[in-house]
């Protein structure tokens, strides 16, 4: 049976068949945000049975990260000339060797090692997930579609979290990393298996190339508004459980379960407001009105870390929802922005800037809860979030040139077309087609 397939220009694939590429582009980055953003919860491991201080876990934290940054923008260039379902596959099967062979590991260093190469194995999720779900669903559906993949962060840290720590309490750090491992290997299977990349979209597609989208300022402001924008979220995110015990006298138990609700209403969000630029027919939009209002919250949530009250709890958690909504829609117009042939590579980029911003601000904004209170850290990321806010003008989705007319195209018109009737060819003795009639005959008749 002939598949059909989307590419955004052209008919809309199945139903069935884009939200299977859906689900596993979203379970592929679920699997791969357990890794990257799960190892803070094997910290109390780390210390106890590795014996390790905290600025030692703190590097270990750091390095699948570091690995990520180093590694975006090469996969987002092989998903541009290999397609999707390659290069996810064999980058979660890389990051599951990475995690196997850590069981043979000891020592900081090494293990920073393998955690940092697992990293960059799984950066090919980042890269090449968005460019699936944006070549399988049209531009009616892609926000929606997206904003339902972004989901996948909370839902990895999530995974994490209920996982990780008791997987460790009993086998220790080896079997949760075990854990980890059998969760990237059987995802990278079900992508190599169901995937399929959609039609004219690698550099051997049918999909004309464009030239090169960074010539513009369209993508370098989309980008600098989503690492900014990244700033307020994982400034609520880091610090509003500290803030709560510090500030509200909860306990950090109480306060991880209001700040998972929390992160709920993120996912939420984040869905809604791809929905929402499915309907107005742009994303930029959007993005621009949830950046002013993800300002106005957290610079409410600031005056709330000012003058303490119970009004601070539910700041916090619409702070901590709010700041999270526009990740799909920055992810979207990036990918529509740079094209098909270009949007990997773009979204490589995109997703390098975010991640720099988020490993930059917990430690800046540290220093400046240190130095100053939380109050004066929340109104610098409320002014971020106001200060670089997307284009006002949304970006044009690229359409492909219709191919020129060939030799068969332009015969088939011609022989449709109305003109003169050819000439019949002439007999001798004829004029004009027609036989001549001797005057003679036409007397005697």
């Amino acid at each position: 049976m002939q598949q059909s397939r989307c590419t955004g220009h052209e008919k809309e694939a199945p139903t069935v068949r884009r939200w299977l590429m859906l689900f596993l582009a979203t379970t592929a980055q679920t699997a791969t945000c357990a890794f990257l953003y799960g190892i803070p919860y094997l910290a109390d491991e780390l210390r106890t049975a590795w014996h390790l201080s905290l600025p030692q876990v703190g590097l270990l934290v750091a390095a699948p990260t570091l690995g990520l940054l180093v590694s975006l923008v090469a996969w987002g260039a092989a998903a541009d000339r290999y397609g999707e379902r390659v290069v996810i596959a064999s980058g979660l099967g890389l990051s599951a060797l990475f995690l196997l062979s850590a069981q043979a590991v000891h020592g900081v260093a090494a293990l920073g090692a393998v955690f940092a190469l697992a990293g960059a194995a799984g950066a090919s999720v980042s890269s090449a997930g968005g460019r699936l779900v944006m070549g399988w669903f049209g531009s009616a559906e892609r926000g929606l579609a997206m904003g339902i993949r972004q989901t996948a962060t909370p839902l990895g840290m999530g995974t994490a979290a209920l996982t990780l720590p008791p997987i460790a309490g009993r086998w220790g750090l080896h079997g949760a990393l075990a854990f980890l491992a059998v969760l990237a290997g059987v995802t990278a299977v079900l992508v190599a298996v169901l995937a399929a990349d959609p039609a004219g979209t690698t550099a051997g597609g049918s999909a004309r190339r464009r030239g090169n989208p960074y010539r513009g300022t369209a993508l370098w402001r989309i980008h600098g508004a989503g690492a900014l924008l990244v700033l307020p979220q994982f400034t609520t995110g880091a610090f509003a459980l500290v803030l709560l015990v510090d500030l509200r006298g909860w306990s950090a138990v109480e306060a991880g379960r209001i700040l998972a609700c929390a992160q709920v209403l993120g996912a939420l969000l984040r869905i809604a407001a791809g929905r929402w630029s499915d309907r107005v027919g742009s994303r930029m939009r959007p993005m621009r009105q949830l950046a002013l209002f993800t300002s106005l919250v957290v610079a409410a949530g600031a005056a709330g870390a000012a003058f303490p009250s119970p009004l601070t709890d539910v700041l916090l958690v619409l702070a901590v929802g709010v700041t999270a909504s526009t990740n799909g829609l920055s992810f979207t117009a990036t990918a529509e922005t740079a094209g098909p042939a270009w949007s990997g590579r773009a979204l490589g980029v995109h997703n390098t800037g975010q991640n720099l911003s988020a490993s930059l601000t917990p430690p800046l904004m540290g220093a400046v809860i240190t130095a100053a209170g939380y109050w004066p850290a929340f109104a610098v990321a409320a002014a971020a979030a106001a200060a670089r806010r997307p284009p006002s003008s949304p970006p044009a989705t690229p359409r492909p040139r219709p191919p020129g007319p060939t030799a068969a195209t332009m015969t088939a018109a011609t022989a449709t077309q109305p003109g003169p009737r050819p000439a019949r060819p002439r007999r001798p003795g004829s004029r004009n087609g027609r036989p001549r009639v001797s005057s003679r005959r036409r007397v005697g008749a």
